[in-house]
């Protein structure tokens, strides 16, 4: 069995039509969505629209990220205090929840947080950020013993995550294994000389055995870029510039 595990979409159609493409070269048999499908993007309706069209598809199983929920749950008041942290993403998280509809919202809204799902005899739980909470940075500098500490209670074999957009990977102790997939749509880090590039994973599963690999996909920043620096909101251009030169930064 072949399982694809993309996250932090982040509203980049390009990104996800290339890393579609891929996983079906791939004869992929499911597909994890780990979160955050719209915000801060150059399409953010359209990636919802994709992937709200994707319900009835038994392939995939998708869980929400923590930015899912701003815009489904967008108030002046989360404005207002993001503002204070990071003025460019307070104004996407604005634009955002103004150009989804209900029906859209409440698909972000209704996505369960994690999800413990069981192919070939390995049971997957899926998160956004850890365990404990779905805006918890799992790095591939975070101390083992933090790690540790965020999968107590958890029963699953496999954890899989996403949130920093850098992939990373950890075997514990405790003998469980934790996988960030990167991201499709905002990459931070990949492979020398392969960046930057949409990064997700694949999984291949042999009777309760796991080999994971992180894929790094080619598709048109230059054109996701351009449209996201077309969008009206303040500092566009900013976030549109790190699909060209990804930085670890916050706006």
């Amino acid at each position: 069995m072949k399982i694809a595990v993309i996250s932090d979409i982040h509203g980049n159609m390009e990104a996800v039509e290339a890393v579609m493409q891929d996983i079906e070269a791939k004869n992929c048999d499911k597909i994890f969505i780990l979160g955050d499908y719209a915000m801060a993007g150059p399409e953010p309706q359209s990636t919802v629209e994709y992937f709200m069209n994707k319900k009835s598809d038994s392939r995939f199983t998708m869980i929400q990220g923590n930015t899912d929920l701003m815009i489904a749950d967008y108030n002046d008041e989360l404005y207002r205090t993001l503002k204070e942290k990071a003025p460019v993403m307070a104004e996407a998280l604005k634009s955002d929840a103004q150009l989804l509809n209900p029906v859209e919202k409440e698909f972000l809204k209704n996505l369960p947080i994690q999800k413990e799902v069981k192919a070939g005899g390995v049971k997957f739980l899926l998160v956004h950020g850890s365990p404990r909470k779905n805006n918890e940075d799992i790095l591939p500098d975070t101390p083992l013993s933090e790690v540790e500490k965020m999968l107590e209670n958890v029963e699953a074999d496999v954890v899989l995550c996403g949130h920093t957009h850098i992939p990373c990977g950890f075997q514990t102790e405790s003998r469980k294994t934790v996988v960030n997939a990167g991201s499709i749509g905002r990459t931070f880090f990949v492979e020398p000389n392969s960046y930057p590039k949409a990064c997700y994973l694949i999984i291949e599963v042999d009777n309760g055995s796991c080999v994971f690999q992180h894929q790094f996909v080619e598709y048109d920043k230059e054109q996701a870029s351009e449209k996201l620096a077309a969008r009206e909101f303040e500092g566009a251009d900013k976030l549109a510039g790190m699909l060209i030169n990804p930085e670890i930064r916050h706006f």
